[in-house]
């Protein structure tokens, strides 16, 4: 996509979501009609924006079919509403089969949903003290690499433990993305170790702005997520960060850095194949 190089306000809000979907829906609305009044163009949510719940049992009660989700048919009105781009976190929506995927959302400014995306990565890990996750328990794990063109560039999906995997940032960059979005819930602990330095790899790997909105405090089954949504420059610098409160942060974002950084260092366009590595031969007897 060619990029018009207009410099636009991108926003993340930082929430911290309850079990109640109303109560979710009515604070996220709040941030983000604060959000485009401080001059936002395009307004992100965090994972699990709609409802923070705990167990498969509750989760898969609550999770709404596509055509009829509270929080989807919220947010695209609100989107036309405000008139600006609105990338709407993730829910669980309920699949034709039973199933739940994760799934992310993009919203016109007219409110029709430009794009989708369903979480590739389960987060499945045993951190140990007792912390354990095992999504692909409750999630149907998606398939496919998602990116849709906004005014000013396009954008590649991603949730959450998506993170991890730099390979498929590195392929929605080959694939024409100027920005990343990561949307997130990061637990208190590996948001502590991993969060800024995993997002700050992404921007420098790919030449890419990140945009980060995060889940913070503490929430139904007592689990504890790390806030710090981040808004991240080509160059890997941290141009804006919510510490650990909800609300929202906002910054400038010219287009015209992603080709300046990317110039500089050409890594993205300089991908060389190699063959496959082998394991070492059994040391002679």
């Amino acid at each position: 996509m060619t990029q018009t190089q207009q410099i636009f306000k991108a926003a993340c809000i930082q929430v911290n979501a309850t079990n109640d979907m109303a109560v979710n829906i009515a604070a996220t609305s709040k941030f983000t009609r604060e959000a485009v009044a401080a001059g936002a163009n395009f307004v992100l949510m965090p994972e699990n924006v709609s409802m923070m719940e705990w167990g498969r049992d509750n989760i898969t009660a609550k999770a709404m079919a596509e055509s009829e989700h509270a929080a989807l048919k919220a947010f695209r009105a609100l989107a036309q509403e405000l008139r600006i781009w609105l990338h709407c976190g993730s829910f669980a929506v309920k699949l034709p089969d039973g199933k739940i995927a994760n799934r992310t959302y993009v919203v016109t400014p007219e409110g029709n949903v430009a794009a989708k995306y369903d979480k590739i990565h389960m987060f499945d890990v045993d951190l140990g003290n007792g912390e354990k996750y095992v999504e692909s328990a409750t999630f149907n794990a998606g398939k496919q690499a998602t990116t849709v063109d906004l005014p000013w560039g396009r954008l590649g999906l991603s949730i959450c433990y998506d993170l991890r995997f730099p390979h498929l940032y590195r392929h929605l960059a080959q694939t024409g993305a100027d920005f990343l979005t990561v949307p997130a819930a990061f637990t208190q602990r590996t948001g502590e170790a991993h969060w800024h330095v995993l997002l700050r790899a992404r921007a420098i790997e790919t030449g890419c702005f990140v945009f980060a909105p995060a889940q913070t405090g503490t929430h139904a089954g007592g689990r504890q997520t790390f806030g710090h949504s981040l808004i991240i420059n080509p160059w890997g610098e941290v141009l804006a960060d919510a510490g650990t409160e909800p609300g929202f942060v906002i910054a400038s974002i010219d287009p015209a850095e992603v080709a300046s950084a990317r110039g500089r260092v050409p890594a993205i366009a300089k991908d060389t194949s190699f063959a496959p590595a082998t394991a070492p031969a059994a040391a002679a007897q």
